[in-house]
Parts: structure tokens; C-alpha cells; sequence
């Protein structure tokens, strides 16, 4: 399996245990973990043309996986 750019332990490196934790015992930020990593290899096909699309498409998933990381990191803020 190749490594998939931008998955939440290389964008948060100092946090990896956090977002363990977190994953287990937080439903909410569980589902924005998932909802992260679902969009993250999306726009991973979309740039190794596994999925072909327009730019357009690519350009809103990229803009999906930055809102729910800058959600991400608010959260690991506020809850740290």
C-alpha cells in the first residue's frame, strides 16, 4: 500500500496520540477523523488520476479536506 499524503498523524505530528484518544472517546471528533480521512484519500485518487476529474471537483475536495482539518485543529486546541 503507498502512503497517502496528508493523513492526520503527519499534519499533526505533536498530536498523534491526542487524535487516538479523542477518536475513542469522542464521537464527535471521531466522525471528523473519519469524515478527514474519507475526503483525504478521495482527493489521493483524485491527484494519482485513480479517480479522473475535473479541476473543479479536485479544487472543492481539497477545500472540504482544508475546512475539516482547520476544523480538526480548533478542536485539538480547544480540547488538548
Amino acid at each position: 500500500m503507498t502512503h497517502t499524503p496528508h493523513e492526520l498523524a503527519d499534519e499533526f505530528p505533536e498530536h498523534t496520540q491526542r487524535i487516538h484518544d479523542l477518536k475513542v472517546s469522542d464521537d464527535h471528533f471521531a466522525k471528523l477523523a473519519d469524515d478527514y480521512h474519507e475526503v483525504n484519500r478521495q482527493v489521493h485518487r483524485m491527484e494519482t488520476d485513480m479517480e479522473p476529474v475535473s479541476d473543479e471537483v479536485l479544487e472543492e475536495a481539497r477545500k472540504k479536506r482544508l475546512a475539516l482539518k482547520d476544523e480538526i485543529a480548533a478542536y485539538l486546541r480547544e480540547h488538548g
